[in-house]
């Protein structure tokens, strides 16, 4: 079972990964976006980091809640939103359970997905973090690697589509050959999340 503490060390493991990953991030968002994706997520990662350390919400749900708020309320862009509904809906279906199982963690993430495509309006196929997530979702029953395996597979999997939401839609044909830097930044909060599970034994 995961705890307050599993969620919160997921939390501050994808802050470090955003942190190192920055300047890629806003590489592939310079070719298709506006140049800011990495510096507007590095700006919230460690927002969640400094508000976690500061707060200590000891469920799992208001661990996410917390981070998905605070992500709404620094990120720039389209980003803020749509990571923050990710972070908030999945806690909000924790709830105030002290632990959470993978089948909950799965269940719950799955719902944040939802909300996302909701708020969106994005499916897979449209070069969005969408297509990071949702295999990865897919994946969770299986184990956390797989999520992580099936969520870098599906960012790289966006280079040769055509953009059909968000900034890089406005593009067009040109939108093709580029990694979609939404996707890739989704496959480091996965990958953060089956980095903790690994170091936990999980």
């Amino acid at each position: 079972m995961l705890d307050a503490d599993f969620f919160r060390r997921w939390m501050t493991t994808a802050a470090a990964s955003v942190d190192r990953e920055a300047e890629r991030l806003t590489a592939l968002d310079s070719a298709i976006g506006d140049a800011d994706h990495g510096s507007n997520m590095q700006r919230g990662f460690t927002a969640v980091a400094a508000a976690l350390d500061k707060e200590a919400p000891d469920t799992p749900g208001a661990v996410l809640t917390l981070a998905g708020r605070q992500l709404i309320s620094t990120v720039g862009g389209a980003s803020g939103p749509l990571y923050g509904t990710l972070l908030r809906r999945a806690g909000k279906e924790l709830g105030d359970a002290p632990e959470a199982g993978p089948e909950q963690l799965a269940a719950a993430l799955r719902a944040g997905v939802d909300a996302v495509m909701k708020l969106g309006g994005a499916a897979p196929g449209d070069k969005t973090m969408i297509d990071a997530l949702v295999p990865a979702v897919d994946a969770l029953g299986t184990g956390f690697a797989a999520a992580r395996a099936a969520a870098q597979e599906g960012a790289a999997a966006t280079t040769p589509l055509r953009a059909r939401k968000g900034r890089a839609s406005y593009l067009g044909e040109r939108s093709i050959g580029h990694q979609d830097p939404g996707a890739t930044s989704s496959a480091l909060l996965i990958a953060a999340l089956a980095d903790t599970a690994e170091a936990d034994g999980e």
